[in-house]
């Protein structure tokens, strides 16, 4: 399975309205930046099985949570982005501390924009949502570990945290969608490469 069969159908939220504080980027990031989802080949993700059962997860958080609906995403070796929104629910949280994003994402600004703001949420809907996935490929994880199918993994597999950003309005969505669709073209320069770590 490559990037390209992780796609959602972009028209998915042609009649969302942007003005809600409900539609957000999202980034799940490994756990001390570990490449268990496998690998980028000539510009492409190419998933391992770890990946291939991580993005099983994600696309599984529509039927769990029934206001959910995810537009593009990408996983990458040891993170994932995302596009979600939250339809058609009463929303109880706002993020801590908005960060307005510019309508184009020069290479590298966008990853030090997600490494300073952590996710706001203390609870439902988005909280809640990402918790349930990073305990289904947790639990899933450390069975195929068990029976040495995937690799054995550092402390746990996802950070703590996550990050997000409330997507205002459709430039704002198209830009992150272009950025998400090209974040496998861009993996040598990205801050979250552990070969780039030492540049740091």
């Amino acid at each position: 399975m490559n990037v390209n069969q992780m796609r959602r159908n972009s028209y998915r939220l042609e009649d969302y309205d942007y003005s809600q504080e409900g539609c957000y980027f999202v980034t799940i990031c490994a756990q001390a930046r570990q490449c268990l989802f496998g690998e980028i080949i000539q510009g492409e993700m190419v998933l391992s099985e770890a990946g291939k059962m991580a993005a099983r997860w994600w696309n599984e958080t529509e039927n769990k949570f029934p206001h959910l609906v995810l537009d593009e995403f990408v996983l990458m070796p040891n993170h994932i982005h995302s596009i979600v929104a939250i339809v058609g629910a009463d929303l109880c949280v706002r993020p801590q501390r908005e960060e307005r994003l510019s309508d184009e994402y020069p290479q590298g600004e966008l990853q030090r924009q997600e490494k300073n703001h952590q996710g706001g949420h203390t609870g439902p809907p988005l909280q809640e949502i990402i918790q349930w996935f990073k305990t289904m490929t947790t639990n899933e994880y450390i069975n195929e570990v068990k029976s040495g199918r995937f690799p054995p993994f550092e402390k746990r597999i996802w950070q703590r945290s996550f990050y997000d950003h409330v997507i205002r309005n459709e430039d704002d969505l198209n830009s992150i969608r272009e950025y998400i669709r090209n974040n496998p073209l861009q993996w040598a320069l990205d801050e979250e490469n552990p070969a780039n770590q030492a540049h740091l």
